[in-house]
Order: structure tokens, then C-alpha cells, then sequence
């Protein structure tokens, strides 16, 4: 019977393994569709920040209480699972706190640990909870929350309030199990939580207890590796993606926009009077679209960003053209861009390539007057607790409507045509510039 848990158990581990890594690649592919580009320059500085912002939580911590209660949540799911390895191997080879002899009394700091990270979590994950659902609070209230991204932030919050119950509830039964000094019940650990749960429990016989505990244990990493496949479908991606994600972000100053390097080759023939005022740019340099219509127009550190969006909402909450009622929601335009995603991936899955479906980001998904919207403000990119840089994608698409379909607010063409006739963007005639000195 013993074996064949094991096997049970082999057989669960593997499976979810596998669904999980293939989900994984299934991602890498998406991304990979995006445009290359370099940013593998600046390494060290690149260390620095994803240690900074993914491993030190420095931009959650802007807002202290919730930043400190997802502090704790974030150090309670990481430390908490070093526990997994035990429990993998326990499953795997039908041994019992394997790890006990051979860490001594260190393991008795270990699991007292995880048990108060454990309590911890479940108290910010209920504060949390309220927060999303009982206070009145903006960002979780925008339209584009409504539906499953409130379903699936909820769900995270229940998955994780059962994982750190079962986990407490294992560890109970198993401390009475010790106690009572069942065999196959190694005596190790120390518990100062469970050990307020365990009067629940005393008035079972030992085989109940053992039912019991066998149920809990299998209930949680049954649970864990349910959660770990869950990813995939959850905005907790960002569990795993904010890492590269922090790496790979924009290092150059705020507000700095790179210009297109055909438009400037263009505008330096005209100015520039070291360069033949003959040469023309060279036709394979002139790319074959200006912009971006769709998810396979952005680069891959954009479509990686929209894979890490943890949607928040504190881009949104920080946008000023959202807090003046325009339509604008930074948060939905990586949401945005994610889902279109997500259905050019479902696409060439199915058809071997990409086939035309008739709908593309711009329009079917990201509306016109959501881009003339932004300000360029940078506050999206600067509020992001991962790197994320909605303004790209923005102007990136405002790019595409202004160069390919001469499509823009009637101020910003005016403008322009003043630019482009006047060599300044009011409607005054270069030759009279001047004439307001004459005046008395």
C-alpha cells in the first residue's frame, strides 16, 4: 500500500511537471514573437535592479502597510516551499521529516518559521481580501476588473488561505502523532502554532489521526502543484516573469523616447550639411510598417511585460488622464495586450502560422481615444512595482496612426502642418515673428 502512494504520488508530481513546463514554453513562445531588441547592455546595472525591485520589493514598499503585508506574503511563499523539498521526497520515498536528522535543532528554527510566516500570511491575506472587497477603494473598482480578473485575484487569496491552513492542520496532527509516538512518526520540530490547533484533534483514535494527516499532507502539495499550473491562467505570473521582467526593463532615463531610426535617417539628409544632399536611405533599411497595430509589431520585452502585469492597478491610479475621467487605464493596456496575445498564440497553435483572424490590438482591443488619451507623463512606468512600461506600447501605437494612416486629434495635425510650414507649431508666419517688438 506504501508503494503504491509513492507511485500515486510520482505519478501526480511528474504530470504537473510536465503540464507546467509545457505552459511555460507555450509562454516563451508568445513573447518570442515580439521584434528583438538589445538589453543586454548595462549587466551589472541590470543585476542591480531586478535584486532591487523583484528580489527587494522596493517599489511595493512605497506604500508601506500593504507593501509590508506583500512583503510577508512574498518571503512566507518563498521560504515556506523549501519545505516542498522535504515533502517531494517524503512523497517520493514514503520516509517521514527526512530532513530532520540530519539538520538537528536547526530544523526545529525552520519549522517554527514557516509556521509563523504561515499564521502571517493568512492574516495579510485576509487583509487583502478586504481590501479588494469590502473597502471602497478605486483601482479595484476600474471596468476593466470586472469578471474574471476579480475572480482570479480572489481565487489567489483563497488558494493561498487553504495551502498555509492545510499546511497548519498537517502539522497538528502530526505533532499529536509524535507525541503519541506512532511509529514511522519521526519526533522533529518545533510547532508554535499548530500547537494551538492540536486540542481540536486529541479526542480521535490514532488511526483517524493517521487518515487525518495523510488527508492534509496530500491535500496540500495536491494544492501547491494545482497552483503551480494555475499560474498560467492568473495574473500571478508575475510570481515568476518579475525577475526577467526587472532585468530586462528600460534602463535609460524617464522620458527619454528613442526616435525612429528611418525618420532620422531622413531628417539628416535634409539638415545635416556633412551628408550628400543626394544619398537616399537604402530600401532594405525602411521597415515594412511604422509602429505598431498589433501584438506582432511590439517588441518581446513588451509582450513580456504584458505577461507580468500583476494588474494592480497603481499605473492606472497614478495616470492623470484616468483621474480626469479620460478613458485611459495603463493596466488595460497591458491587459490588452496580453489577451490579443493570447489569441495570436491560440492561432498559430491551431493553424501551424498566423492567419489572418481580423482583429488586431489597435481598434479590436485598445480604442483610439484611449491613446490620444496619455500625456507621456511617465507616472504608469514609474508607479510599477515590476518594470512594466505601458507608455511604450502607447507610443508605439500612436506611432503606427500617425505615420501609416495619418490618423491624429485635430489639434496634434495642426500642430504638425505648423511644424512642417512654419518651422514652429502656431500659425504665424516665420517672417512675422518679430513684429511683436514693433508694438507700443
Amino acid at each position: 500500500m506504501a508503494y503504491l502512494s509513492n507511485i500515486l504520488f510520482a505519478i501526480l508530481l511528474i504530470s504537473s511537471i510536465f503540464y507546467f513546463r509545457r505552459n511555460l514554453l507555450f509562454i516563451k513562445r508568445n513573447i518570442l514573437l515580439g521584434k528583438n531588441i538589445d538589453r543586454m547592455d548595462r549587466p551589472k546595472e541590470r543585476w542591480l535592479n531586478m535584486f532591487r525591485v523583484a528580489f527587494g520589493q522596493s517599489k511595493m514598499l512605497i506604500k508601506p502597510i500593504s507593501g509590508t503585508l506583500h512583503l510577508i506574503v512574498y518571503i512566507g511563499f518563498v521560504i515556506i516551499n523549501i519545505e516542498l523539498l522535504e515533502i517531494v521526497l517524503d512523497g517520493l520515498f514514503g520516509t517521514h521529516r527526512l530532513f530532520a536528522p540530519y539538520l538537528g535543532s536547526f530544523y526545529n528554527f525552520l519549522i517554527a518559521s514557516f509556521e509563523v510566516l504561515a499564521a502571517l500570511v493568512i492574516i495579510s491575506v485576509i487583509f487583502f481580501w478586504t481590501r479588494r472587497n469590502l473597502l471602497n477603494i478605486n483601482r479595484f473598482r476600474n471596468k476593466e476588473m470586472k469578471g474574471w480578473p476579480k475572480k482570479d485575484a480572489d481565487f489567489i487569496l483563497y488558494f493561498e488561505i487553504i495551502l498555509m491552513s492545510l499546511f497548519l492542520l498537517m502539522n497538528a496532527t502530526d505533532l499529536l502523532l509524535q507525541n503519541w509516538e506512532v511509529p514511522n512518526y519521526t519526533k522533529a520540530g518545533f510547532f508554535p502554532v499548530s500547537q494551538f490547533i492540536t486540542p481540536y484533534f486529541t479526542s480521535f483514535s490514532i488511526q483517524t489521526l493517521i487518515l487525518f494527516e495523510r488527508t492534509f499532507w496530500w491535500l496540500h502539495i495536491t494544492g501547491i502543484l494545482l497552483f503551480l499550473n494555475y499560474l498560467y491562467y492568473s495574473k500571478h505570473l508575475h510570481i515568476l516573469l518579475a525577475f526577467p521582467n526587472t532585468f530586462f526593463a528600460n534602463l535609460d532615463t524617464k522620458g527619454k523616447f528613442e526616435n525612429n531610426k528611418t525618420v532620422k535617417k531622413e531628417v539628416e539628409l535634409i539638415l545635416d550639411p556633412n551628408i550628400d544632399s543626394y544619398a537616399t536611405v537604402e530600401s532594405g533599411s525602411v521597415p515594412s510598417k511604422f509602429g505598431a497595430s498589433d501584438v506582432l509589431d511590439l517588441n518581446w520585452v513588451q509582450l513580456m511585460n504584458s505577461y507580468t502585469c500583476t494588474e494592480c492597478g497603481r499605473c492606472t491610479s497614478e495616470c492623470p488622464a484616468n483621474q480626469t475621467g479620460k478613458l485611459l487605464s495603463p493596466r488595460k493596456i497591458m491587459m490588452d495586450t496580453r489577451d490579443r496575445l493570447e489569441e495570436v498564440g491560440a492561432n498559430i497553435s491551431v493553424n501551424g502560422f498566423f492567419k489572418d483572424d481580423g482583429n488586431q490590438l489597435l481598434d479590436n482591443y485598445i480604442s483610439q481615444e484611449e491613446l490620444w488619451a496619455c500625456t507621456s507623463c511617465n507616472a504608469c512606468v514609474e508607479a510599477c512595482p515590476v518594470g512594466i512600461d505601458p507608455l511604450s506600447i502607447i507610443m508605439d501605437m500612436r506611432q503606427y496612426l500617425v505615420m501609416e494612416q495619418s490618423s491624429a486629434p485635430i489639434d496634434l495635425n495642426n500642430m504638425m502642418i505648423n511644424i512642417e510650414n512654419n518651422g514652429a507649431p502656431w500659425p504665424f508666419n516665420s517672417q512675422d515673428r518679430l513684429l511683436w517688438a514693433n508694438e507700443n
